[in-house]
């Protein structure tokens, strides 16, 4: 048995020298085959691939080769044959060097489209489609869709401009169209995209929550702003952009601005990073009763208005609540009827309890005479930094007193 399957084995490997000895023998048009080149002279060169005959390359071809690739073509050095004519009227084997470097590098091309592998290539010009590059013997096209840095809605002129200005510079590159001797596509996006990709992962990596963290804001949205933490974007959610309330984040922030932000969370498997800018700065609650005492006089903001009151921003962040039964005497069956988003009022501290956040706020217990009085002391001490200079004047509530 064992002889048996010995037998087979040497009968295999057989099988497989005479399938390869026949397959070397009988080369077909369009083969790329390694040989040596074994002589040299005026007319071309003759280059042994292993086969039965040896390959004829003409000057002709080796005169189109670059300088540098001519150097490379001596006797003993091996290089690339690809095979022109199985058989010319002589019958010799027909090859060229040429064309070897030609399909060589559409084979390099179609393995970089297989890997996605990131190339990195030269401008070598423009069209008005986009950039042209140069991939080894080959000129690649980048379609200007895949051309970072073209924003929609420049002018062709201007688009041209930038296409323009990028000639002469290396720049990396995916390759993802590959059709061979016919057009070969590149995206320079799809590259950029990848390498974010890979910068991302390493600041995914390193990061910690709790640290401190510089960023350049690259979008403001309804509910929040993005920005760039050198590698992957985190998000500000716009409840943590200001101790205040913000009605869109363009009030505190704008496209390309630096900022100091604080990582609050992290999660690596959707691989998002949510910040905070307002705590960073001194949160208005702590400390509050050093400000603020029961009784005092103060001039806020209506933000809101609910069915049970209003409430009122006194500083940035510090909002309290006008409960309807504290806006006048009798109270108005809905805020509405007294109130208006926007308004400025004069209020007394009825309240304040700083662990639950709160402070309540009168409206009725203020007199007409104690708002004259403190509005006029307000004038005479203009506010530390101007916030009220331009704002409606304070409304009084009558509450029929």
């Amino acid at each position: 048995m064992v002889g048996s399957e010995t037998e087979q084995n040497e009968f295999s490997d057989l099988q497989a020298f005479l399938d390869e000895a026949y397959r070397y023998q009988r080369p077909e048009r369009g083969d790329i085959r390694m040989g040596t080149i074994i002589s040299l002279d005026r007319e071309g060169a003759i280059v042994d691939l292993g086969l039965k005959r040896d390959a004829f390359v003409p000057q002709s071809d080796i005169a189109q080769l670059s300088p540098q690739e001519r150097e490379t073509i001596q006797v003993g050095a091996e290089v690339p044959v690809y095979i022109v004519r199985t058989e010319d009227e002589e019958g010799n084997l027909i090859g060229s060097f040429h064309q070897a470097l030609l399909n060589k590098d559409w084979l390099i091309a179609e393995r970089y489209l297989q890997s996605g592998e990131v190339w990195e290539g030269r401008v070598v010009g423009t069209n008005r489609g986009g950039l042209i590059v140069k991939f080894g013997d080959i000129r690649g096209f980048v379609p200007a869709s895949h051309v970072t840095g073209l924003p929609q809605g420049l002018t062709e002129e201007e688009r041209q401009r930038r296409l323009q200005s990028m000639v002469g510079q290396t720049f990396g590159f995916k390759v993802i169209e590959v059709h061979p001797r016919r057009r070969l596509v590149l995206s320079q996006r799809e590259a950029e995209r990848d390498y974010r990709d890979l910068r991302k992962e390493r600041l995914l990596a390193e990061i910690k929550e709790g640290q401190v963290r510089r960023g350049v804001v690259t979008g403001l949205r309804d509910f929040g702003a993005f920005v760039d933490l050198g590698g992957a974007d985190g998000l500000i959610h716009i409840s943590e952009l200001s101790w205040g309330r913000l009605k869109h984040p363009r009030e505190v922030l704008k496209v390309g601005q630096e900022v100091e932000v604080l990582v609050l969370r992290i999660d690596p498997q959707r691989k998002r990073i949510a910040l905070s800018l307002k705590r960073l700065q001194p949160n208005p609650w702590v400390q509050v009763e050093e400000r603020y005492y029961v009784g005092q006089l103060v001039e806020g903001t209506v933000t809101r208005l609910m069915n049970f009151g209003a409430f009122v921003e006194i500083e940035p962040g510090l909002e309290g609540l006008l409960h309807l039964s504290q806006i006048s005497s009798p109270p108005p069956s809905k805020p509405e009827e007294a109130l208006s988003e926007g308004d400025r009022l004069v209020l007394r501290i009825i309240s304040i309890e700083p662990q639950e956040q709160r402070i309540g706020l009168s409206l009725k217990d203020v007199s007409e005479r104690e708002r004259a009085r403190f509005l006029e002391k307000r004038r005479a001490a203009p506010s530390d930094n101007g916030a009220h200079q331009d704002q409606p004047q304070p409304q009084a509530v009558d509450d029929g007193g």
